[in-house]
């Protein structure tokens, strides 16, 4: 089961080490255009763990973030991490 915080400051902070920080972002060209989302998994010293980016066609730019979201849970789950911070500008 993916565990979550609540809202979020707008700047890096150290988190206990047994959590993973995820950053995305998604983008579309105008409201309704060519898309693509992606993001960064950060360990709880800011160090490297990994990255993922998906093209996703003609799309809004809120079903981007919300694809966005959903991808990166996917992506988390299969690499096995359980304590997860998402930080995303969707709302």
């Amino acid at each position: 089961m993916l565990k979550f915080f609540g809202s979020l400051p707008d700047r890096w902070e150290f988190h206990s080490p047994d959590w993973i920080k995820i950053n995305i972002d998604g983008a579309a060209r105008g409201y309704l255009g060519l898309s693509t989302h992606g993001g960064i998994f950060c360990g709880s010293l800011g160090e490297f763990i990994g990255v993922f980016y998906a093209f996703l066609k003609v799309q809004t730019t809120l079903v981007v973030e919300f694809y966005g979201v959903i991808h990166t849970m996917e992506e988390a789950q299969k690499m096995g991490l359980t304590n997860v911070r998402l930080e995303c500008d969707l709302f």
